[in-house]
């Protein structure tokens, strides 16, 4: 495992996307120390709006975990050590070589010695490392704008009437939109809590990160009450400019998964839909190759797994732009349109029988401009 892949905090952990990590997560020791969620909940001001998991149009799994990412990555390792898997901690891939039929990766120890892998293929799973990007000139820029996250974790001690804790909390900046905190129960009385924002809001605010999000905080007032009790034990951390790209997603002899190949904005949590989806995809298409089999990687994995990031980006867009936002607080929505709504949310972004996934950019300007209409 590539040491560099920086560990993104597990942004509003609201997707389902695997039934094979619902079951691990329910027969593991840790799964009473997680939260299980059945709906996210929004605020705005006096704002409210909440969608159910157990009402969506894909039918999917009814409840989520909301876990302590780094219990979790660690029981995700060892069951697939468990399957047979030689996990190599603390060594970084230096350099690649994939002129050859063989592919042939140079790996650093943290001793400083090296070596050489010789690999029949290579599925890129680093994450913010991104590995394969980086070495060959992979890299593209993204189309969002530069943004920043400020985190921690709190002893959250909230007693506040109109928190439940059943349900990630995702609050709007009451004057800025494009604002937006995160606040995750676990079980065990603590919460994770973050805000993003442009980066140019966070100019100076390096030197005392918990200052910094404390005060975004207390700019919120709907916020700050429900954290007013909180104990802030714990250091806030910092990630900046986390949206990626890449100019293709494989090439001979590799693919790339996840955030190693790009990844949008933590709102919605797409990220760890995304690389769920990337191999579960790769790993069939990958084991038909290694099987003898001719295959296409770019119309049986680049162009699938597109067609669902692209509905996620539609939607990330609309969230900063206020589209969506307009659409998640409007009051007057219809139950069946709320519930196709809420199968995005929920990470179903490539059920095309969704017509909010099918066709997201003008299903979503149509319902915003009819949201807009009924609000003057």
């Amino acid at each position: 495992m590539d040491h560099r892949a920086r560990a993104f905090p597990a942004f509003l952990d609201w997707r389902k996307p695997a039934v094979a990590l619902h079951r691990l997560y329910r027969r593991s020791r840790h799964a009473r120390r997680c939260a299980s969620c059945r709906l996210p909940g929004f605020a705005w001001g006096e704002r409210y709006s909440a969608f159910d998991f157990s009402d969506t149009f894909s039918n999917g799994k009814p409840t989520t975990f909301q876990v302590q990412r780094g219990e979790f990555d660690k029981l995700l390792a060892d069951q697939a050590a468990l399957q047979g898997v030689e996990i190599r901690y603390g060594q970084t891939i230096v350099g690649v070589d994939f002129s050859a039929e063989s592919r042939y990766l140079h790996v650093r120890r943290q001793n400083g010695s090296e070596y050489h892998l010789k690999a029949r293929f290579v599925l890129d799973a680093s994450g913010y490392g991104r590995v394969l990007p980086r070495l060959l000139d992979l890299e593209a820029p993204s189309n969002f704008p530069l943004r920043q996250a400020v985190f921690t974790h709190v002893e959250d001690r909230i007693e506040h009437p109109g928190f439940d804790r059943s349900k990630i909390l995702v609050t709007t900046h009451p004057t800025q939109r494009d604002i937006w905190f995160w606040t995750i129960p676990f079980s065990n009385g603590r919460c994770s809590v973050g805000v993003v924002a442009a980066k140019e809001h966070f100019e100076g605010a390096d030197s005392d990160l918990d200052a910094c999000l404390r005060d975004f905080i207390e700019q919120t007032p709907s916020l700050s009450g429900v954290l007013q009790n909180a104990v802030w034990d714990t250091p806030a951390r910092t990630i900046g400019g986390y949206s990626a790209n890449v100019k293709t997603l494989h090439g001979p002899g590799f693919a790339l998964l996840g955030n190693a190949a790009e990844f949008l904005d933590p709102v919605f949590s797409s990220g760890v839909t995304i690389a769920m989806r990337s191999a579960s995809m790769a790993a069939g298409v990958l084991h038909r190759q290694l099987s003898g089999e001719t295959v296409d990687w770019q119309t049986e994995f680049a162009e699938p797994l597109k067609r669902g990031v692209d509905t996620f980006r539609c939607y990330v867009e609309g969230w900063y732009a206020g589209t969506f936002q307009d659409v998640i607080f409007h009051p007057g929505s219809s139950p069946e349109i709320r519930r196709m709504i809420s199968s995005i949310l929920a990470g179903y972004a490539w059920d095309e029988r969704n017509p909010f996934v099918s066709e997201p950019k003008r299903r979503l300007r149509m319902l915003s401009d009819i949201c807009a209409s009924e609000a003057v």
